[in-house]
């Protein structure tokens, strides 16, 4: 992916370069801040920024704070970082709105192609850029919900669980199922993060959460009634 900017922030010196020579070799353009300040000015100031990849702990302000600030005006992919394995941090990662977490240490080769997949999939590739099911439009190319035509915010992942939703319309679709497809690789993990990200879809766009509806032992279902 020629050209396309992302955002490294880490006040590690040497995570920055591990990291940042992985996805040069991908062709993306890096950017790189070790502190959150410096990391709210170059995004503020560089408008073409396609991603952020931010380290929780860092002085001044953390990753959640920047991601906090960030998520008030845009819808920028976020991945975070972590040397912790503390499942309240992941929890509230994903209630901010981040789209991937990664614990250290990591594969840079996996990081890599987590990159990857979240860019394709933000840029779009459906054939039907539109999708309109019971008072819900999803504009794909746009990237905007509206709910009886009032505009609903959604994060990045809330929108792309929203999309693979409505283009599956009826299916019964598996949690495994749905961590293969909207976060596009092999998840080792518990079903909580699906669960904490529908939760928080079906309290966006209203009475119409109740069309994801809850498959108990397997996953969900979205079903306009009647």
């Amino acid at each position: 992916m020629n050209g396309i900017k992302i955002l490294v922030v880490d006040d590690e010196s040497r995570m920055r370069k591990l990291v940042k020579d992985f996805l040069v070799r991908e062709n993306y353009e890096v950017l790189e801040a070790a502190d959150g300040e410096a990391a709210l000015d170059i995004f503020y100031r560089e408008p073409d920024i396609a991603m952020l990849i931010l380290d929780v702990m860092m002085p001044g302000r953390n990753g959640f704070e920047v991601c906090r600030e960030v998520r008030e005006s845009s819808k920028v992919p976020i991945i975070m970082l972590t040397a912790k394995g503390d499942e309240s941090d992941e929890l509230n990662g994903f209630e901010l709105g981040v789209d991937e977490y990664i614990a250290k240490p990591f594969s840079p080769k996996i990081l890599a192609a987590r990159v990857g997949a979240i860019l394709r999939r933000s840029v779009g590739s459906g054939q039907e850029e539109t999708l309109c099911a019971g008072g819900i439009s999803v504009d794909k190319t746009a990237h905007m919900v509206t709910v009886d035509g009032r505009e609903v915010e959604l994060s990045y992942k809330e929108f792309q669980l929203l999309v693979y939703f409505m283009e599956n319309k009826g299916i019964a679709l598996s949690r495994e199922k749905i961590l293969n497809h909207v976060w596009n690789y092999d998840y080792f993990g518990d079903a909580r993060t699906i669960d904490t990200h529908v939760k928080k879809l079906r309290a966006k766009i209203g009475d119409k959460g109740e069309y994801i509806k809850t498959i108990w032992g397997m996953g969900y279902k979205f079903e306009v009634n009647g």
